[in-house]
């Protein structure tokens, strides 16, 4: 077991980037494998059997992992997501996940496509894991399929997202992409499908991340257009957030029926009040989702150094952190480079 870096609190506590905004959240990948092709994400047109992806000896270890994850929470992580890729496409990732839950004080958290999940939600929660976040897209199956890329029958998932839910991970978030003229129709099935089940259905604004996936504004719905068709059947109202910096708006049914979420990094920005630092499988550390470089750690974890010469890094890399790229969103930022969010984790 490696040791956590101590920092003090009040070190913790000052860890401010320029913008004086602090480091709460951790997002992990820990494989840039899919099996799915989504084209907000992998296109298959790019992404194809001969994709350059990365080699098993490029993945930081769970041993890597687990060491860096403890040095981030000892500069004031307090909730850990792991994503891929397809986390589940992870061998023993259930390994990874009783070593994480180990750390005192973090909430564990996963994003999968749910398409393994039924084989893994047991083993999953023995683990430790506390939470599970499923992207599903459509409830049509040819919706669903033509998005997916690898004709992936909606049931798969469904059949993961009733497992988690009776093995104990409710509520799950169920995550919706909405791409203008291509799964816009399942607004309201989704909806009246997840209405009253205990779950939280939230809706993500199509977004211009890495640059293989043909972004154009004109395919987002705006969060604004998604609230007006649903509070038309199903009325909502507006709820506050689980603490600062929640990226997802709440809503509530007026019936009782349980609650949505809206993520609208395009039309309404919150780079203000964004707390993430995304990890990739291979051991670089990104400050923004958007971003073009990371911070190589994984030289530094092989190469000897010890977890306070880590940590310090760290410090510095987040402490110049200036980045509000959803704010500064133009024709001209579009078009720069970005790392993909297959890579990253989304």
């Amino acid at each position: 077991m490696f040791a956590a870096a101590r920092v003090p609190l009040e070190a913790a506590v000052k860890l401010l980037d320029t913008l004086g905004r602090p480091l709460h959240d951790l997002r992990i990948s820990v494989t840039d494998h899919c099996n799915f092709r989504c084209g907000y994400c992998m296109p298959k047109e790019i992404f194809g059997s001969d994709y350059p992806f990365l080699k098993r000896e490029q993945l930081l270890t769970f041993e890597e992992v687990e060491r860096l994850a403890r040095i981030f929470v000892g500069l004031g992580v307090d909730k850990i997501r792991l994503t891929g890729g397809e986390p589940l496409l992870r061998r023993d990732i259930e390994l990874l996940v009783e070593m994480l839950a180990r750390i005192p004080d973090i909430d564990l958290t996963m994003t999968t496509n749910g398409s393994l999940l039924a084989h893994k939600a047991q083993a999953l929660k023995d683990a430790g894991l506390k939470r599970i976040s499923v992207s599903l897209d459509s409830l049509e199956n040819d919706v669903f399929t033509a998005m997916n890329g690898v004709d992936m029958p909606v049931e798969q998932v469904l059949k993961g997202i009733e497992a988690a839910n009776a093995v104990g991970f409710n509520p799950l978030k169920i995550n919706m992409v909405v791409k203008r003229g291509v799964n816009d129709g399942s607004l309201l099935p989704m909806a009246r499908y997840f209405h009253h089940s205990g779950h939280i259905l939230r809706f993500i604004e199509y977004m211009d991340v890495g640059n293989t996936n043909g972004w154009r504004l004109e395919d987002v719905v705006p969060a604004a257009e998604i609230i007006e068709i649903i509070h038309a059947e199903l009325p909502l109202e507006p709820i506050e957030p689980n603490y600062h910096g929640e990226v997802a708006k709440r809503y509530r049914y007026l019936d009782g029926g349980g609650e949505i979420g809206i993520i609208a990094s395009v039309t309404q920005a919150f780079c203000g009040d964004c707390t993430r630092a995304r990890l990739s499988a291979n051991g670089s550390v990104y400050t923004c989702l958007f971003a073009a470089n990371g911070f190589d750690l994984r030289e530094l974890l092989r190469g000897g150094a010890n977890d306070r010469e880590i940590s310090q890094a760290i410090v510095a890399v987040w402490s110049q952190r200036d980045d509000r790229y959803s704010e500064n969103r133009s024709s001209e930022t579009v078009g720069l480079p970005k790392v993909e969010m297959s890579f990253i984790g989304g």
